[in-house]
């Protein structure tokens, strides 16, 4: 799309001239060599008059065809020398342009910003003109995959901005589409140097709707392109390969402190950080109904850290995406070795993070480790918390959960009776169960307060079709109050505290063989 520095037209001649800053020679060149015989045969013909006019025409026609240095275009400084690609201030302008026509025809629109994920390791093993080489390959790339009207800028670094022309059905799903084409265009091997080079990128995306042109106060070409940049920003540390669109309640999110923030990656990879599983227990049978995947850390100095304490650090550390692979991965195994031993235990419960609500790839990759572990999806349960619900008019979120109940997963709306949530949140979000928060489980068999809200949640849940579930059950009191006021499942301390999967099973025989010796009524013969 931008115009290099040395056109591709030019001849050899020309090139040198514009390598050396000056004229090239007048009669010294290859298609000056014509004249020499001619002159000769002038002479011999007709006569050395002939000669020498036919000599001054050769020198004025070599003076009038002389190689001449090529000047600076006046824009060559906005084209990148590496790929002849435009940098990133016309970049900005270009997509001002593109906002005006897409406000003028009310279509969307939208900009990307995708690179490799380790540029540092490339600057590390290729040389300058090899890594040059790298971007220029990846430039072309990018450039076969777009339509016509579309551009392609160089932008920061190695990361690289696309530019998406107007459209009139350019949506959500569409947007996903295309990053995973240009994701899979930029993953061929290159042929750098004799060896191969093979890149995981990372995109960011900001989409224009419709309603976006519709806002009183335009919206400036280069906020757009530097929303686009938090969300790849957000994507590099989601992990290798990940896909992320701006969302705008939630904005760009950059780590915080934390003491165990620079442990957690090489813990999770150690196997540090495990899935622990809770049972979760029915209050008319007593069977177990139910488990939940929570997260442990095996510290070596700190001991054995809890999700309050875990799921700070791993934030902290921008490790979400990784962290969510782990649980989903030990979950996955956890219902496969029940299965191998016959153990019906219901659904696995999972956290769901807000942060993979924002991964356009979730259904995908859960759809993949299903069909991977052959386990099926209604197996899962996806604890969604409130701040979920709250984001639902965001079509990213709304897509997300549309695509788990396609799918197949349950979903399980997490902290009810802490914050208002309307009859709309829950009709879209259409859970199966309503999950009671543990601050009104607490001591709820000596608070009446308490006893009345859980009894109208329950009510509610029930002219809803739904099932709940107390969290935080801490004691037998509790246990028995919260199964008179209807609540269908309980778990927490009171049942079992979080364990290993080894002394999962354990716990299991100990319980039904204390559910197998209790007395029954024999209400068929009173």
């Amino acid at each position: 799309m931008g115009k290099t520095a040395k056109p591709r037209y030019a001849r050899k001649s020309q090139l040198r001239a514009w390598a050396l800053g000056k004229a090239g020679p007048v009669l010294l060149r290859r298609e000056m060599i014509a004249f020499l015989p001619a002159c000769g045969l002038a002479l011999l013909w007709i006569g050395p008059e002939a000669m020498v006019l036919l000599g001054f025409t050769a020198v004025l026609v070599g003076w009038m065809t002389r190689p001449l240095p090529i000047p600076p275009e006046e824009d060559d400084d906005s084209c990148d020398p590496a790929t002849g690609l435009p940098m990133k201030t016309a970049a900005v302008e270009a997509f001002g342009d593109t906002m005006e026509e897409a406000r003028d025809r009310m279509r969307p629109t939208a900009c990307l910003i995708l690179g490799p994920d380790s540029p540092d390791q490339l600057l590390r093993h290729l040389h300058g003109d090899e890594f040059d080489l790298l971007l220029r390959r990846m430039g072309e790339r990018l450039g076969a995959q777009i339509r016509a009207g579309d551009r392609v800028a160089r932008w920061d670094g190695a990361m690289f901005a696309i530019l998406l022309k107007p459209t009139p059905r350019l949506d959500l799903e569409g947007m996903i589409q295309l990053a995973g084409r240009l994701q899979d265009a930029l993953a061929e091997p290159y042929s750098i140097g004799a060896r191969e080079i093979t890149l995981d990128t990372h995109i960011g995306f900001r989409l224009v709707r419709r309603q976006d042109l519709e806002t009183r106060a335009p919206l400036e070409a280069g906020a757009l392109l530097a929303e686009a940049e938090a969300a790849a920003r957000d994507a590099r540390r989601a992990g290798s390969g990940a896909i992320r669109a701006f969302a705008q309640a939630a904005g760009a999110i950059e780590p915080n402190e934390h003491s165990l923030a620079r442990e957690c990656s090489d813990s999770l990879e150690a196997g540090q950080i495990k899935a622990f599983f809770c049972p979760q227990i029915s209050t008319d049978t007593g069977a177990i109904c139910g488990i939940q995947a929570m997260p442990r850390w095996l510290h070596r100095e700190c001991g054995l850290l809890d999700e309050s304490q875990v799921l700070p650090a791993i934030e902290a550390a921008g490790l979400i995406e990784r962290f969510s692979e782990v649980m989903l991965f030990e979950t996955f195994g956890a219902l496969r070795d029940f299965d191998r031993l016959g153990d019906e235990v219901g659904p696995a419960s999972l956290p769901l993070p807000l942060a993979q609500l924002d991964n356009p790839k979730l259904v995908e990759r859960l759809a993949w480790e299903c069909d991977r572990f052959t386990i099926a999806p209604e197996r899962l349960c996806f604890v969604v918390p409130q701040a979920a619900a709250a984001r639902l008019s965001e079509e990213l979120i709304d897509h997300n959960l549309r695509a788990l109940h396609r799918l197949g997963c349950r979903i399980e709306l997490a902290g009810f009776g802490t914050g208002p949530v309307s009859a709309e949140t829950i009709r879209k979000l259409a859970p199966e169960r309503l999950r009671i928060h543990r601050s009104l489980v607490a001591k709820i068999d000596q608070s009446p307060d308490n006893q009345k809200l859980v009894a109208a949640i329950v009510s509610m849940a029930e002219s809803l079709e739904l099932s709940t579930l107390a969290d935080g059950t801490s004691s037998i009191a509790e246990h028995a109050m919260l199964g008179q006021l209807g609540c269908s499942v309980v778990q927490g301390p009171a049942i079992a505290a979080p364990m290993p999967l080894e002394e999962f099973h354990d716990w299991a025989e100990r319980h039904r063989a204390k559910l197998d010796a209790t007395p029954r009524l024999d209400l068929g013969n009173g």
